[in-house]
C-alpha cells in the first residue's frame, strides 16, 4: 500500500508539472493541473497516515474527485468558461472533512463506523456528504459530456477524436461504476463484520489508474473551438409552416444530390446555411422534424452511399481509405466508425462480401 500511494503521489505531481509546461495552456489544462496536484496531496496524506500513524484516516477522495471531474468537463464543454472563485465552493466539503479528520484523529474503521461515540455524528455527516456528492456530480458529468457529443452531431459532418471527448465519457462512466462497486464492497465488508482494509486499497488502486488516464489523455486534449461550445437551441412554437418545411427539405435534398455538398470534409451547419441562404435553426428543425436525422447522420448517409457505389464498381482500384477520403471523410478512424455505425459492418467486410 505504501508503494502504491507514493507512486500515485509522484505520478500526479509529475503530470501536473508537465501540463503546466505545455506551450499553449488552455483553461481546462490549468484546471486539470490543479486537480492532479490535489490528487497528489490526497496520495501523500495516505502515505503520511500509514508511515506516522500506522493506519489510514477516513478518506475524502470522493469529495475531491466528484466535483473536480464536473468542473473539468464544464471547462471543456461550456462556452467561454472562466474559473471563478464561486466554483471553488464545490471543493469546500473536501477541504472541511479533510481538515476535521486530522483534528479529531478519525481512522478508517468500518466495524466501528456506526458506533455511538463522540464522533458518530461526524461519520454520519461524512457518509451523507459522500453519497450526496456521488448522486449529484456523477449524473451531471455524464449529462454534460452526452449533451456535448449530441450537439456536435447536429453541427458537424466530421467529428474528430479531440472534439467528441470519448475519453472523458469513458472516465465519467468508469468512475460512476467504480463508485457503485466501492459502495457495494463497503456495505458487504460492514455487514460481514470483516476487519479488513479492502475498500481502502480498492479506492486508491482505482484512483491511481484514473490518474494515469487523466495524465495521458489530458496532455493530448486540445482546446475545443468556441463556435462548437454552445448550447443547443430547442425550437418551440416554430413559425415554419408545413409548406415552408417541405420547400426547405426540397432545397436541401437538391443541394446534396446535385451539388454533392457532402463531398466537402469541412461541411458544417454554418457553411450549409450560408450556401442555401436559410437560417441554421430552420435547417436543424427540418432535419429533425421532417427528415428525422441530425446533421451528422444526414450528411454521412450520403457519404456512405457514395462509398458503397465506389466499392461496388469492380473497375475501381482505389484503396478503401482513399475511397473514404474521396467521399468526404476527413480521417480513416471517422470513416470506419461511421460506416460501421450506419451499415453494421466495416468497409473491409463489405468489400469482401461483394467480391
Amino acid at each position: 500500500m505504501n508503494t502504491l500511494v507514493w507512486i500515485g503521489f509522484c505520478q500526479s505531481v509529475f503530470a501536473a508539472i508537465i501540463m503546466l509546461a505545455k506551450k499553449e495552456r488552455s483553461q481546462p489544462d490549468k484546471i486539470l493541473s490543479a486537480w492532479l496536484i490535489l490528487l497528489g496531496i490526497e496520495f501523500f496524506t495516505c502515505a503520511f497516515d500509514f508511515n506516522f500513524f500506522g493506519k489510514p484516516k477516513l478518506s475524502s477522495s470522493f469529495l475531491l474527485f466528484n466535483p473536480a471531474l464536473f468542473i473539468y468537463i464544464q471547462s471543456l464543454t461550456k462556452p467561454n468558461f472562466r474559473l471563478h472563485w464561486s466554483q471553488l465552493l464545490h471543493l469546500i466539503p473536501f477541504v472541511v472533512f479533510e481538515i476535521v479528520v486530522y483534528i479529531i484523529d478519525e481512522p478508517f474503521l468500518l466495524d466501528n463506523f456506526f458506533k455511538f461515540d463522540k464522533h458518530f455524528l461526524f461519520r454520519i455527516l461524512f457518509a451523507f456528504a459522500t453519497i450526496l456528492s456521488w448522486c449529484i456530480y456523477n449524473p451531471l458529468s455524464l449529462i454534460a459530456v452526452h449533451k456535448h457529443r449530441m450537439f456536435l452531431r447536429s453541427e458537424k459532418s466530421n467529428i474528430e477524436r479531440n472534439e467528441n471527448l470519448s475519453w472523458v465519457l469513458f472516465v465519467a462512466i468508469f468512475y460512476a461504476v467504480y463508485c457503485c462497486i466501492a459502495f457495494i464492497i463497503t456495505v458487504f465488508v460492514f455487514f460481514q463484520h470483516l476487519d479488513t482494509l479492502i475498500p481502502h486499497y480498492y479506492n486508491y488502486v482505482v484512483l491511481l489508474f484514473l490518474v494515469y488516464v487523466l495524465s495521458f489523455y489530458g496532455l493530448l486534449q486540445k482546446q475545443l473551438p468556441n463556435k462548437y461550445l454552445v448550447n443547443k437551441v430547442l425550437y418551440k412554437n416554430s413559425s415554419l409552416s408545413p409548406e415552408n418545411k417541405e420547400k426547405i427539405k426540397h432545397k436541401l435534398l437538391n443541394h446534396f444530390e446535385i451539388n454533392k455538398a457532402f463531398l466537402d470534409p469541412d461541411l458544417n451547419m454554418d457553411s450549409l446555411a450560408v450556401a442555401l441562404h436559410i437560417p441554421k435553426h430552420q435547417l436543424t428543425e427540418v432535419l429533425s422534424t421532417v427528415i428525422g436525422k441530425n446533421f451528422f447522420q444526414f450528411v454521412n448517409s450520403y457519404r456512405i452511399d457514395a462509398v458503397k457505389t465506389m466499392l461496388l464498381n469492380s473497375k475501381n482500384r482505389y484503396s478503401i481509405e482513399a475511397i473514404g477520403y474521396e467521399c468526404g471523410f476527413s480521417s480513416k478512424s471517422s470513416f470506419y466508425s461511421v460506416f460501421k455505425e450506419l451499415t453494421g459492418e466495416t468497409p473491409i467486410s463489405f468489400r469482401k462480401k461483394i467480391n
